[in-house]
């Protein structure tokens, strides 16, 4: 993705939070009835992202602008990084791990990883259902950027994302064992 792509999604998604922190009910509304269907399909959801669409890109392409615009107008937290962090959704879903507590977190992740290009948005509408859930932040920015990537051959994005998932869970998984082990025995 070039630099002029990836200010294009940045600049889209500060136009989504824009609209969330005025409280634009009425613009959020209609993003969100975007969650019914195949992106795009919703007529409502035109009228804010059809001038941020870039000019001649793919009909995939399109359909990751209406299908991010609806996921965030479904759940406006956006996760703003520190410089050099993982933002990427894998580590959306590690801290989802953490926050659920849930053996079923990691086989939903397997899944959303497994998901073709046709499926993906059915496994990020249940994802970020779960995170909306439990207060875990979405870096939406990254997200459009990598969905628009998805169906890569070498597929980069899903080993990013299982990458910062397993690191952050396995890493979890180590402090949790040294604070049993380090807990006096009773």
């Amino acid at each position: 993705m070039t630099a002029a792509q990836s200010d294009r999604e940045r600049a889209f998604v500060a136009y989504l939070e824009g609209l969330a922190a005025r409280g634009d009910r009425a613009a959020l509304a209609a993003l969100r009835r975007g969650l019914s269907g195949a992106p795009g399909a919703e007529a409502g959801m035109h009228r804010y992202v059809v001038a941020w669409l870039p000019a001649r890109g793919t009909r995939f392409r399109e359909d990751c602008f209406y299908l991010v615009a609806a996921l965030f107008a479904s759940h406006p937290q956006d996760w703003k990084g520190e410089a050099g962090e993982v933002s990427n959704f894998g580590a959306s879903f590690a801290r989802l791990a953490r926050e659920a507590g849930s053996a079923s977190i990691e086989s939903r992740f397997a899944g959303l990883l497994n998901a073709d290009g046709d499926q993906l948005a059915v496994h990020l509408r249940h994802a970020v259902s779960l995170m909306k859930s439990k207060s875990v932040a979405v870096d939406w920015a990254r997200l459009l950027e990598d969905v628009q990537k998805w169906n890569w051959e070498r597929r980069t994005v899903q080993r990013e994302w299982a990458r910062a998932f397993w690191t952050a869970v396995g890493r979890a998984r180590e402090e949790a064992e040294a604070s049993e082990e380090a807990r006096p025995v009773e």
